[in-house]
C-alpha cells in the first residue's frame, strides 16, 4: 500500500508539472508557436498564426513537388549525356579534315554539326554518378524540406486544433494546387 502512495503521488507531482504534455487536442488561442515570444494574443494574432501555417504547408507541398521536378530534369540531362563513340564510322567532317585541300571548308549536315558519337537514351539501373551540380541542389532542397516538415509536425505537436487544422488545410491546399507534378511514372515515359 505504501508504494502505490508513493507512485500516485509522483504521478500526481508530474502530471502537475509545467513540463508534462496533455495529450488531448485543446482549442485555446493563446498556445505559443516555436518558442514563448511567438504567443497569440487575441483571436486576429491567432488567425495570423493559423495562415501562417498553412502557408507554411503548402510552400512545404511545392518544394517537394519542385524536387520531383528537378529529379525528372536530372535524370534527363544525365540519360542524353551519354555519348558513345561508334567504331568504324568514318564521318565527312573527318574525311574534309584529312584532305589538305579543304582545310577551310566546313561541313554542315542536316543534324548540324557532324561528330563522331551518338546519343545513348536508356534508362540506367542504378543510381546516377555523383556530380556536385546536381547532388547539392538536391541536398540543399532536401534540407528545407525537411527543415519545413519538422516545423509542422512541432505545430501539430502542440496538440492545438487551429493548428492542426491549418496544417491539414495547407497540405490539402499545397497537393490540389501541385500533387500532379510530385507523381512520378515507373511504368516509363
Amino acid at each position: 500500500m505504501e508504494g502505490m502512495d508513493m507512485s500516485s503521488s509522483t504521478h500526481s507531482m508530474s502530471s502537475s508539472s509545467p513540463m508534462s504534455m496533455s495529450m488531448v487536442f485543446q482549442n485555446t488561442h493563446d498556445t505559443p508557436l516555436f518558442s514563448n515570444t511567438w504567443t497569440p494574443s487575441s483571436s486576429g494574432s491567432f488567425a495570423g498564426t493559423c495562415i501562417f501555417l498553412i502557408i507554411l504547408a503548402i510552400i512545404d507541398r511545392c518544394l517537394i513537388a519542385f524536387k520531383a521536378t528537378m529529379e525528372r530534369h536530372w535524370l534527363a540531362t544525365h540519360l542524353n549525356r551519354r555519348y558513345v563513340t561508334v567504331a568504324g564510322k568514318n564521318t565527312e567532317a573527318g574525311n574534309i579534315a584529312s584532305d589538305p585541300d579543304a582545310k577551310f571548308a566546313s561541313l554542315i549536315t542536316a543534324q548540324g554539326v557532324e561528330k563522331s558519337v551518338k546519343v545513348v537514351h536508356n534508362i540506367t539501373h542504378g543510381p546516377i554518378p555523383w556530380r556536385f551540380s546536381v547532388d547539392l541542389p538536391r541536398a540543399l532542397l532536401f534540407l528545407c524540406i525537411v527543415g519545413i516538415s519538422y516545423l509542422l509536425m512541432l505545430a501539430v505537436m502542440t496538440m492545438n486544433i487551429g493548428y492542426f487544422c491549418s496544417v491539414l488545410g495547407g497540405a490539402f491546399l499545397g497537393e490540389l494546387a501541385v500533387g500532379r507534378f510530385i507523381q512520378t511514372n515507373e511504368h516509363g515515359h
